[in-house]
């Protein structure tokens, strides 16, 4: 029970119990305030839910904007991990926005000019303006990279309202979040290991070739000085 419902506790007490002394009209009238603010707050929504909602919106925009660009610039893997990204997140701000309006809260505003630059894993504007520049390999590498740290952004989000919210729809959405990215960044690691795999190998023949080199030198130099002490 949060703070407020506590202190709403016995304020509707006295209101029934008027209700119940009295059957005039006007006592009855009386005790609807009460009720009205019970109701209120019966969801338990905080501070903590509002402010979830109303950043993560913004923040989830950004990434479907981020997966629209791979549509015209990304190989098939990125496209393909893209289009997921932009399917899962589009139904969220939905839901979101609705659990704005079940509040009475405003939904978040529109990212251009709103300052959100300072949230978690968000892009700043030279960000997007560099991604939205790059074709092909080079959009690919850039995109997980900034997708990574973006849901990471969101990860952390998330946990807070995991950890501080009290509104049982809020916290459902932000658990489904956190899973659901943080396996996402996992694959995207993956992705670009991969996408450096052939430069690691060559760098890794490149030293064996050098440590095979190195043991061929010595080898040689020991067999000379056995010749030596041999004479």
């Amino acid at each position: 029970m949060t703070f407020l419902q506590r202190a709403l506790v016995p304020a509707a007490a006295a209101a029934a119990t008027a209700f119940a002394l009295t059957a005039c009209g006007t006592a009855a009238d009386a005790t609807e305030p009460a009720a009205s603010a019970s109701e209120g707050t019966a969801d338990g929504f905080n501070d903590a839910d509002v402010a979830f909602a109303q950043e993560m919106i913004p923040h989830h925009e950004q990434a479907v904007e981020m997966a629209d660009l791979a549509e015209s610039r990304a190989g098939d893997g990125v496209r393909d991990l893209a289009e997921e990204i932009a399917e899962a997140q589009g139904p969220e701000i939905e839901r979101m926005t609705g659990l704005l309006e079940s509040w009475g809260e405003s939904p978040a505003p529109d990212m251009e000019g709103a300052g959100h630059s300072d949230m978690p894993g968000m892009m700043s504007d030279e960000e997007m303006a560099e991604l939205e520049a790059a074709e092909g390999e080079e959009f690919d590498t850039l995109f997980l990279e900034m997708m990574i740290l973006h849901h990471e952004g969101a990860v952390t989000m998330a946990e807070t309202e995991i950890a501080e919210g009290v509104d049982p729809q809020a916290q459902d959405l932000a658990e489904d979040i956190f899973q659901v990215q943080h396996a996402e960044i996992e694959r995207m690691s993956t992705m670009l290991g991969e996408s450096g795999g052939a430069d690691d190998e060559d760098d890794a023949d490149q030293d064996t070739d050098d440590g095979d080199s190195e043991d061929t030198d010595e080898d040689a130099d020991d067999g000379d000085s056995e010749d030596h002490d041999g004479h």
